[in-house]
């Protein structure tokens, strides 16, 4: 290994960096941030929550990402030690052959990908305990410039600050960089304002779940059968985070009716019922992966897999993994893109939050009551439940608009 590595990550020139710094470049003592990084992700109970949270600060969240970045340099057993702690707090499996290559921390693919925090630190050379608030500032605009969405910018904020506060009374770090006025940055709206988050019709939500059904180019009949189970199971209102955590022994029955046992945000247990076009892409789904899994192995392995395999996710990638979030949402891209007419108008806006908030907005316009909702959904506090409604675009027939036009414009039948 070389004395000095120049590392290319986006920056105008690569940032020197010692090979006692090639772990984590840039960072002065890489095994001490990654080890309270793992302490302040232990201290989440929700196992989803703390690979969003990782993900979000551009940390490896996958195995293989881990592995990337083992390569212990100079300092193999603090850092090792701390790339095991990391990794078990997120319950991977790092290789035990690192490699050679030195490498800022691995992050999913993405538009944003080389701008999440750790990794915008390490084009600048910027040490992230060293950090100020004008570094964190500089980091925002840098993603408001690759057009990061405000409310995207605040949740990465959030993240970042969170962290930096476990820092801060752990004593890492003098002081919260992260601790900004969000109104002051233009993050924060109103409370009384309306939701940005778009309003699905169900005539969109219906566009939606006939184009993940539709066979696409490329696209096996599992990938098919996964998509409308995707589209499906966030009709129920599920988190993105809540679906892509669910194991396939979270699938039951209970009280005569197949349901899911979510786990959502402060390690809360709910159980969703699954409605008949859930169940039926569900169900669908998973006896296509079951099929395609035994056409590939013997009986002997499946049942010495069955013995020793750790938990099944309820859904998979092509390669047998865990969906990620971005996946998700990329794929729900794909099928609104190819959804016709109907969902054009929000084909650029369109996010799994959207189906979660139709899924509020239409159970309460059809009578649902407000303590029912929340449970579904999971929400702490039924304001939460009741804000999300009255800040969603009201229902055209909940506007008197049509009753103002009609006193000054003439209708078309002529009539005086």
């Amino acid at each position: 290994m070389s004395e000095i590595v120049s590392l290319e990550t986006g920056s105008k020139t690569g940032y020197p960096l010692s090979a006692d710094h090639d772990v984590w470049p840039g960072v002065e003592d890489p095994a001490a941030l990654l080890d309270a990084i793992a302490d302040w992700l232990a201290g989440y109970g929700n196992q989803a929550t703390r690979r969003t949270y990782a993900e979000g600060l551009g940390l490896p969240v996958t195995a293989a990402d881990l592995a990337e970045w083992a390569e212990p340099g100079r300092h193999l057993d603090t850092w090792r030690t701390a790339v095991l702690h990391y990794a078990d707090a997120l319950r991977l499996t790092p290789s035990p052959s690192p490699s050679s290559a030195s490498a800022p921390p691995p992050a999913p693919r993405g538009r944003l990908r080389a701008h999440h925090w750790f990794r915008w630190c390490v084009t600048r050379g910027l040490d992230p305990m060293a950090a100020t608030s004008a570094d964190v500032k500089s980091w925002l605009d840098t993603l408001a410039t690759a057009d990061a969405a405000p409310a995207t910018r605040d949740r990465m904020l959030a993240t970042v600050k969170s962290l930096y506060g476990y820092l801060a009374d752990t004593g890492l770090v003098t002081g919260n960089p992260a601790a900004l006025n969000r109104r002051r940055l233009g993050l924060a709206t109103a409370a009384s304002s309306t939701s940005g988050t778009v309003t699905l019709t169900t005539r969109q939500v219906r566009a939606l779940y006939t184009a993940a059904g539709t066979p696409r180019r490329g696209a096996s009949p599992l990938d098919t059968a996964r998509a409308v189970a995707v589209v499906a199971l966030f009709t129920l209102g599920l988190r993105v985070s809540e679906l892509c955590g669910l194991d396939r022994s979270d699938l039951h029955v209970t009280r005569g009716r197949r349901a899911l046992r979510v786990l959502g945000k402060g390690g809360k247990t709910r159980v969703v019922y699954l409605s008949v076009p859930a169940e039926n892409a569900l169900m669908s789904y998973l006896s296509a992966r079951d099929t395609a899994a035994a056409s590939r192995e013997t009986t002997v392995e499946r049942r010495t897999q069955a013995r020793h395999a750790p938990p099944s996710p309820l859904l998979q990638t092509r390669t047998g993994n865990r969906y990620q979030r971005q996946a998700i949402w990329q794929l729900l891209r794909r099928i609104t893109a190819t959804g016709g007419t109907d969902l054009e108008p929000v084909a650029g806006a369109m996010h799994p939050h959207a189906l979660r908030h139709f899924y509020v907005t239409t159970a309460v316009e059809a009578g649902a009551q407000l303590v029912h909702v929340q449970a579904d959904v999971g929400h702490s506090s039924i304001d939460t439940t009741q804000q999300t409604y009255d800040h969603a675009a009201r229902a055209p027939e909940r506007s008197a608009v049509d009753l103002v036009a009609s006193s000054w414009f003439p209708d078309d039948t002529g009539a005086d």
